[in-house]
């Protein structure tokens, strides 16, 4: 099931029209007098379909930037994925501790931290024992027994993570982090970065609904999203016009482990169950790892959390 696939790119059906790790150089998706063709590709990565496509007027200088941003994503994720058992995050999950983390570990941490500041807790990691129980409660076709899920929640508490330099520590033994809803952002915004360094100066990265955009599609032109609707996703919410900066969804409606859909992907930290306050949340803001952590929090947080991280981003769309 793919993992918050909830945004649409718009305009020109590019990113779909490549195909799996197909690049297509687009003749007629600039208009006419606005300088540069597109290119675009989509590949598989981070449990959902990321698309790049830049405009440039050099087709090999925008190869090549395409292919830097592809190593940024083979790299990252190798790092920060909680589903290879060979991942930094992973090691660091089952020993409970890490000497030598990777310096992109750190930072992502640090961004953790401040999504969970700003949030007053709503966003935090180490739900993974929660989640992890709610996951292997639906495989096994039963539901999750409370007491249980009150038990582990016991082990969620992001000031009980500690790192010093390149050491990270769990303070609990059976602690550990979940950083999907904020490494997503983070290597998308990382993938943009590598394309910049390489003098594209319009480009887009699409990783299932975590979105940068920089230099619009051309100059005083801008990209075109749509924010999925849960409830008619032939009607969108709203289309947003993204020049440079940032945005990303979470949606209850995705991954879910029950029919009811009681249980899905988001834990509430205080509480050890998934909350159903609203259906979906979209966060414009600098970052897409911003706009992903924020996200995701306001599916706990609920209508009400609009007002919490409002001097953080620059709209909110809640469904």
């Amino acid at each position: 099931m793919k993992r918050r696939d909830v945004l649409r790119f718009l305009g020109t059906g590019a990113a779909l029209a490549a195909g799996y790790g197909v690049a297509s150089w687009l003749d007629g998706v600039v208009p006419l007098g606005r300088p540069g063709r597109m290119l675009s590709e989509t590949r598989l990565g981070m449990g959902t379909y990321v698309s790049l496509s830049v405009v440039d007027p050099s087709q090999s200088r925008a190869e090549e930037a395409l292919g830097a941003a592809w190593a940024v994503l083979d790299r990252l994720e190798a790092r920060l994925t909680r589903f290879r058992p060979e991942s930094a995050l992973s090691a660091l999950n089952s020993h409970g501790r890490l000497d030598g983390a990777p310096e992109d570990l750190t930072r992502v941490l640090d961004l953790a931290v401040f999504a969970h500041r700003a949030t007053k807790g709503a966003f935090d990691p180490t739900v993974l024992p929660v989640l992890a129980y709610i996951e292997e409660s639906a495989e096994a076709g039963r539901r999750p027994d409370p007491s249980r899920l009150e038990e582990l929640r016991g082990l969620v508490g992001l000031e009980r993570v500690r790192w010093d330099g390149r050491s990270v520590h769990l303070d609990r033994a059976g602690m550990a982090l979940t950083l999907d809803g904020v490494a997503k952002g983070y290597i998308v915004d990382r993938m943009a970065e590598a394309l910049r360094e390489r003098g594209v100066r319009h480009g887009l990265v699409d990783a299932g609904g975590d979105i940068a955009a920089f230099g619009g599609k051309a100059e005083g032109l801008p990209w075109m999203v749509a924010v999925r609707n849960p409830a008619d996703v032939e009607s969108p919410l709203a289309r947003l016009e993204l020049t440079d900066g940032a945005c990303a969804t979470s949606g209850d409606y995705e991954v879910y482990f029950d029919k009811e859909r009681l249980f899905h992907h988001i834990v509430d930290p205080a509480t050890g169950v998934s909350p159903h306050l609203i259906h979906s949340s979209t966060v414009l803001a600098d970052t897409a790892a911003r706009a992903d952590s924020l996200a995701t929090a306001l599916l706990v947080l609920g209508p009400w959390g609009e007002d919490v991280i409002r001097p953080h981003v620059s709209r909110v769309i809640l469904a």
